[in-house]
This record gives structure tokens, C-alpha cells and sequence, in this order.
């Protein structure tokens, strides 16, 4: 286990002290297209039978899609209750042999797994909590280091303007409260606890900024809207007849590479391949 900076260890105590129970069922409950594009992607992108650093794990919920793919899994996270309850999952699924490493570390130091020893890098949440811009970069250098010459990288970034759509629809008259910190907002994409409770701190990026993220390492393959049109009111593909819901996501799919869509999307998800 790597040491973890003084930023990163909050974050871990945010997820286990603060937003642990509204993680657990965050996909399943309330972002069901969240939930079912990205694993789509997973099954697009990621071979069956790959070796994968699945870094932030959630829960589990990505896990169990890749090892039921027969993925040999290396689960990270910076939190050890999140990384408890993917074990856990993967163990009640009867998927616990998929797990080859555990390790409590940052996105920022791979450091348990050696070089290209990976077909595929899964970070899905944690570049929504590197602030720093070198960081983010460190991430992105140490997923290359892992991964094979072709490896997958699947990423996942979350649309600024979405902090400011959801502030709007819910708490209009803080926009004179925060005017100076949505100015900063503006330019660098940072969030606090104060000022976004359910997320923590977290940095929202642009479309432009998160490919240029990649650029230096990684051949771009795709870039999604993971939730196209749908992200405010994406609750109501639960209560969908299956029919009327896999239709509706393959709108959703046919529409997520176009710029409308990535203007409209609550997350972003690169996928690249390495150089």
C-alpha cells in the first residue's frame, strides 16, 4: 500500500464516514443509465478474460460485470470500506477467484502492479477526485505504465456545467451567495463539500480539457455522453417495461458521441488505447 496525500485520506473518510450508504445504492437506485451504458462499454471495450486494474471501485458494481466477463481483476481504491464492500459482492456472486490483488492506493501510485502488466485500466470515479491538475496527469502516466502496448484505458470525468444545472433546479437563490466561487468554478472545475455535499471534493472537467488529458499517451478510441439527454430524469428507466428501456438506451447510445450530447451528459467516459 502506497501512502496516501493528506487530500486523498479525506476523500477515503468522505466515502466512509460521510456518502458510504448513498454509494451503495447511488447506480442501482437512482442512475440506473449511469449504471447500464458504462457497463455496456465495459462489454465494447474491455476483452473477456482481460487482466484489469480496476482503480475506485465503488461497491462493486463494475467488478461484478467485468469478472462475470471472466475478468481477472486488481481492485484499488483510497477507501478501504468501499474496497470491503466490492470484496464482499464479488464473494456473494460467487466471483471472489476473479480477484487477483487488493490494495488500498491512489490512481496517482499504481505502485503494487508492475509494468504492462495489464489489458485494461478502469478509473471510474477517481479522476472526479484529483483537484490538482498534476495529478490528474500522474493518474493518467501510471495507467499507461500498467497497461500492455494496446491496452484499454475507460475513464470516466464528470461535465462541469452539470454542478450548475442541478444548482439551478434546486437551490436558485444561491446564485448571489456563490457568485465568487462560481467564478472560480468557472476556471478550474473544483468542488467542496461546503458547496457540493453529495460529491465531496471533486474536480468537473470540459470535453476539451478531459481529451486533452490523454493526448500525450493514449490514441483516442471514443469518447460518450454516458447519459446523453437522459441524466436529469434517468431514475425513470427503472420503472420501464425491459422493451421500452433497452429502446430508450439505444437512443441514448446512438446520440452519445455527438456534441449535443456531451453538452447535455452528466459524466464523460474516454476510452483510449495506449501508444
Amino acid at each position: 500500500m502506497g501512502k496516501l496525500s493528506e487530500q486523498e485520506e479525506r476523500v477515503a473518510r468522505y466515502y466512509d464516514e460521510a456518502i458510504f450508504a448513498a454509494e451503495a445504492e447511488r447506480l442501482e437506485k437512482h442512475f440506473p443509465v449511469e449504471f447500464a451504458i458504462t457497463a455496456r462499454q465495459l462489454g465494447r471495450w474491455v476483452p473477456a478474460g482481460a487482466t484489469v486494474a480496476e482503480v475506485g471501485v465503488g461497491v462493486g458494481h463494475y467488478s461484478e460485470v467485468l469478472a462475470r466477463r471472466g475478468c481477472r481483476l486488481y481492485l484499488l481504491d483510497v477507501s478501504e470500506r468501499l474496497l470491503d464492500a466490492a470484496r464482499a459482492r464479488l464473494r456473494e456472486a460467487g466471483l471472489a477467484g476473479q480477484v487477483i490483488g487488493v490494495d488500498r492506493a491512489s490512481a496517482t501510485n499504481l505502485e503494487s502492479l508492475g509494468a504492462e502488466t495489464c489489458d485494461a485500466v478502469v478509473l471510474l470515479g477517481p479522476l472526479y477526485h484529483l483537484c490538482a491538475p498534476e495529478e490528474r496527469r500522474r493518474a493518467v502516466s501510471e495507467a499507461a505504465r500498467v497497461l500492455r502496448p494496446g491496452g484499454r484505458m475507460l475513464a470516466a470525468g464528470i461535465n462541469r456545467l452539470a454542478y450548475l444545472r442541478d444548482l439551478f433546479r434546486e437551490l436558485p437563490e444561491e446564485a448571489v451567495a456563490r457568485r465568487d466561487f462560481h467564478a472560480k468554478f468557472l476556471r478550474d472545475g473544483n468542488l467542496d463539500p461546503e458547496h457540493a455535499p453529495p460529491i465531496g471534493f471533486a474536480h468537473l472537467t470540459t470535453a476539451a480539457e478531459f481529451r486533452g488529458l490523454f493526448a500525450a499517451e493514449f490514441d483516442e478510441l471514443a469518447l460518450v455522453a454516458v447519459e446523453s439527454f437522459a441524466g436529469p430524469w434517468q431514475a425513470r428507466l427503472a420503472g420501464l417495461s425491459t422493451e421500452a428501456a433497452a429502446a430508450w438506451l439505444e437512443l441514448i447510445e446512438q446520440t452519445a458521441s455527438t456534441p449535443e450530447a456531451l453538452g447535455l451528459t452528466d459524466h464523460f467516459l474516454y476510452i483510449g488505447g495506449k501508444r
